[in-house]
């Protein structure tokens, strides 16, 4: 039986959450054209969607708010910021923004121009959405261990250093403007990179003169697998391991919405290059707001420094992810197929496992998803085909590697019942789960269609 860890917090307000008859979600998920994202959250009973920005704040960090300077210039809340996010990463320039993608939008089209390469462990949605916004091209370049969903491997989302190699090679390292270190890896299935991996990938891009980007999202808990897995770390403060993981990288992008612990918010930071930040300085102001907002309030700020603090409690980090072990464990022990170990933030399942009769075009994951949706009210996302934009040179579906569908667990917001049932009506699928054919699409955009496609049932 799975251990579940106590949570080192109580709860002070709660809110109320409704149940729905499966009748009622059929007419749900429906009216939303079968996405999940277009779902009103009033027909949602679990919400594991995403863990970005769904995360509740401590009484520390409301009292920021109360306390939020909304000077538009050099405010009290964004010096507070700065001292909390200086300290932690330690990088010359550390710029706000309002979220993750923000931080690519500041930075990506200062790196990448058109017929260029960006080599990552696993560009994540948003990222690739705006690499490919500046005509270069995505190469994901992850350790093999991940395509195993079921063998232990403690580090899953490293960088294949051996193909890595390769590709600067074939590509050659003038065409190639970034190198991108996912920590955690989530399209892998949340899973973590060794420090060791990625020194190794630093010394390579420096060796190349290649930038090498943090994609920082979830850095605190990737610090914490460092500390809990990698041999010589298991002593270490988590804040110095997070010192030892930026001092590899040349810039960061960091939605502050997951290990930040706030709803809205995030960071790029650039180490020293002083002509990338002012390019970012320049991209700022007319996209963001002044610098010392970015795009925030004096509250959102305020809020974001209390939130970096927390979120790097090793107390809170074990709980946390104490919470998603549980969660997967109870999924083993029912039935349930999932990315093994479980990651930082969710649990993946191995939707090619769970629904084998289903091909990689009619999204397996999403497939998954709307079934899990039917029979609890539990919304979660596809991490798989379905979340790949068409070949944009073929207009062809692309084929993911893992067909992932992930159920996120927001910080500070479920209970153990939560997670219990969540398990039970996954076991639940599984039993029914050749009842469901698939979907095709019936619109999408070209840039990150899953956000916003409309799809139906697949009819054979």
């Amino acid at each position: 039986m799975a251990k579940y860890i106590p949570e080192p917090y109580r709860i002070k307000m709660v809110e109320a959450i409704r149940q729905t008859s499966y009748e009622e979600r059929e007419e749900a998920i429906k009216t939303a054209d079968y996405n999940m994202f277009s779902l009103a959250s009033s027909d949602v009973y679990i919400d594991m969607l995403t863990d970005s920005g769904t995360n509740a704040m401590s009484d520390r960090q409301w009292a920021a708010v109360m306390m939020g300077d909304e000077s538009y210039a050099g405010s009290r809340s964004y010096e507070q910021l700065m001292e909390v996010a200086h300290d932690i990463f330690n990088y010359q320039y550390i710029q706000p923004v309002h979220q993750g993608r923000a931080a690519e939008n500041m930075l990506f089209p200062l790196l990448l121009k058109e017929g260029m390469i960006s080599i990552s462990n696993f560009h994540f949605d948003t990222t690739s959405g705006h690499v490919l916004l500046t005509g270069a091209k995505v190469v994901n370049c992850v350790s093999p261990e991940a395509a195993d969903t079921e063998n232990y491997a403690p580090f899953k989302g490293n960088m294949d250093i051996a193909r890595l190699r390769e590709l600067i090679a074939e590509y050659g390292a003038e065409k190639i403007g970034c190198i991108v270190m996912t920590i955690t890896n989530n399209s892998a299935g949340g899973q973590p990179v060794s420090l060791a991996n990625l020194q190794e990938t630093g010394a390579i891009a420096r060796e190349h003169k290649i930038p090498l980007v943090i994609d920082a999202a979830r850095y605190a808990e990737n610090a914490f697998f460092i500390k809990e897995r990698e041999t010589g770390q298991e002593d270490r403060p988590i804040k110095d391991i997070v010192r030892d993981m930026f001092a590899e990288g040349d810039a960061f992008t960091f939605s502050a919405k997951k290990d930040g612990i706030v709803n809205m918010g995030g960071l790029v930071g650039v180490r020293e290059d002083a002509d990338l930040i002012k390019g970012i300085k320049a991209r700022v102001v007319p996209y963001e707001g002044f610098l010392t907002y970015g795009g925030l309030t004096g509250r959102d700020l305020g809020a974001m420094a209390g939130g970096l603090a927390e979120g790097l409690d090793e107390i809170f980090l074990r709980s946390y992810i104490g919470q998603t072990q549980y969660l997967g464990d109870r999924c083993l022990e029912l039935g349930v197929p999932i990315q093994y170990p479980t990651g930082g933030h969710a649990i993946f399942v191995d939707a090619k496992k769970a629904m084998p009769h289903i091909p990689y075009y009619h999204f397996p994951a999403h497939t998954l998803c709307v079934a899990l949706y039917l029979e609890g009210g539990i919304r979660g996302c596809d991490i798989g085909s379905f979340i790949l934009d068409l070949d944009p040179q073929t207009g062809e579906q692309l084929e993911a590697a893992l067909e992932l569908s992930r159920f996120c667990i927001p910080r500070r917001t479920y209970t153990q019942s939560h997670l219990d049932y969540v398990a039970e009506k996954l076991a639940d699928v599984m039993k029914r789960s050749e009842e469901f054919q698939g979907f095709e699409v019936v619109e999408q955009a070209k840039v990150l269609r899953h956000f916003t496609a409309r799809l139906k049932p697949y009819t054979p």
